[in-house]
């Protein structure tokens, strides 16, 4: 049976999930973003949504998606100058993902899937504040520390010469390797602090994703208009 990463890295799927396999590389090299003269409105917010959801995918369901869709989007105020455009807040709409235990581990490289992070937290080998903690879907608060046990961190391996372990670069690593503002990694204790809610400034967000605020904010409107359907 196949994984799940093999499932999701398929080709004629055309998503890009949170993992370093060349796989994923691929398909982000051959990702052309539609243009308007293609498709109808509905079409383009419905591959939005299908594309951010697939990349923030952390094994939860539409239906558990949409208990946790928060329509209230955090507002900024903030002076702009005349060459600032305006903060696009929709891109905000898979912060709450950020405070995952899996998405600290992944966006901290001490994994080099989602998948395989959600593995090491179900094993035991993630801890939380000092405690073992072992719920993947579990968010943190501000301030919460995260841990991962150093032989079990993918691009740690043995030192032939001692016991100590030496830092092991995976290939095709490079372009996923950046670490958000909100997370402190400390890669001599192998453990993280999230420091805050991820935001969004003129011209840039926080939230990691291979797709520009534009996308998300059809995948925004795309809920938005659901949740009045369903009323």
């Amino acid at each position: 049976m196949p994984s799940k990463a093999d499932t999701r890295l398929k080709f004629s799927r055309e998503l890009i999930s949170m993992t370093w396999d060349p796989r994923n590389l691929y398909q982000l090299s051959r990702k052309r973003l539609f243009t308007l003269k293609q498709r109808t409105r509905f079409q383009h917010m419905w591959k939005a949504k299908r594309d951010t959801r697939g990349y923030h995918d952390a094994n939860i369901t539409e239906r558990q998606w949409l208990r946790m869709f928060k329509p209230q989007l955090p507002t900024l105020s903030m002076k702009l100058n005349d060459k600032s455009s305006h903060p696009n807040t929709a891109s905000l709409m898979y912060a709450c993902m950020e405070r995952r235990m899996d998405f600290i581990v992944f966006r901290s490289h001490f994994a080099s899937s989602i998948w395989m992070a959600r593995q090491l937290i179900v094993h035991g080998k993630v801890k939380l504040n000092g405690q073992k903690h072992t719920f993947p879907s579990h968010t943190v608060s501000d301030g919460d520390i995260v841990s991962v046990e150093p032989n079990s961190v993918v691009t740690l391996k043995p030192n032939n010469d001692s016991k100590e372990l030496r830092f092991s670069a995976l290939p095709f690593q490079q372009p996923w390797m950046f670490i958000p503002e909100y997370l402190e990694v400390n890669y001599n204790t192998c453990s993280t602090v999230f420091l805050r809610e991820p935001v969004t400034r003129p011209s840039t967000t926080e939230v990691p994703s291979p797709y520009p605020p534009e996308f998300h904010s059809l995948a925004f409107e795309y809920y938005i208009r659901r949740g009045r359907t369903r009323k």
